[in-house]
């Protein structure tokens, strides 16, 4: 039998996004539909309770390092590069539904390129990390992306573009490479964020936020597949407990 879920990994509203000018969607609420079907308890019925994220970028950007400080809640700066993939398993309550990332770590090295990419196929979200202190690795995003891409569906798979070692940089090249880095955000159709494995500044943050909106797409989607009918009769049932429980509330008062 599986421990409880910690309690840091608890989500009981969605998580905000890091910038608003570069977020998937800057609402304060999870959609309707998903927080009816959690309300109903309809985890029986749809299959959306693991999603896969890969997390790719260059060697040495911290890949590893992000991975291991919320895991594990470590990090280790000598940590030595990852050889083909490692992996994960981070468990999450989101609206009282287990779910649970397997998240996989892909080598850099262009020599174990080949087999990394092996792994990319069934992602539910990417994660692309770069080096806030390398323009670099920056640049080399946009390739990571399209190598990931190649073996997902794009229109059935979230984005992020991870800025690592915020605290190496100096503000005034913080703020540049940030810059580049939202334009490349929008472009890609990503969301931004800026972390540091180090001192942990914003990695929980973040992962609650890719667990939330991918735990929503997950739920939309097979909601999706399951017919609108079931979707309305899920969102109808919530709304006439809702009533009720707003008319006991009353009576009580009374």
């Amino acid at each position: 039998m599986l421990p409880p879920v910690k309690k840091d990994r608890i989500i009981t509203q969605l998580p905000k996004c890091f910038s608003p000018n570069a977020a998937l969607h800057t609402k304060e609420d999870f959609h309707p539909q998903m927080k009816a079907a959690c309300q109903v308890q309809k985890t029986d019925a749809v299959n959306f309770n693991i999603a896969k994220v890969i997390v790719v970028g260059d060697v040495a950007v911290g890949k590893t390092c992000l991975i291991s400080r919320f895991c594990k809640g470590a990090f280790d700066k000598n940590y030595k590069a990852t050889i083909g993939v490692d992996f994960e398993m981070e468990r999450f309550e989101v609206l009282g539904v287990p779910f649970s990332l397997q998240l996989w770590d892909t080598a850099g090295q262009e020599r174990f390129k080949c087999i990394a990419s092996t792994y990319y196929r069934g992602a539910q979200a990417i994660i692309v990390v770069f080096d806030l202190s390398s323009a670099n690795s920056l640049i080399h995003a946009r390739q990571w992306l399209e190598d990931a891409m190649k073996e997902n569906d794009p229109s059935s798979v979230l984005l992020f573009l991870v800025g690592t070692k915020k605290d190496l940089s100096s503000p005034e090249q913080l703020a540049h490479i940030e810059q580049e880095a939202i334009r490349l955000s929008e472009e890609i159709k990503a969301e931004y964020w800026a972390v540091s494995a180090k001192s942990g500044d914003g990695v929980r943050e973040f992962f609650l936020r890719v667990a939330s909106l991918t735990f929503e797409a997950n739920v939309l989607a097979e909601l999706e597949k399951s017919g609108s009918r079931q979707v309305k009769d899920i969102i109808r049932i919530t709304e006439r407990t809702q009533g009720d429980h707003n008319r006991k509330r009353k009576s009580n008062c009374c």
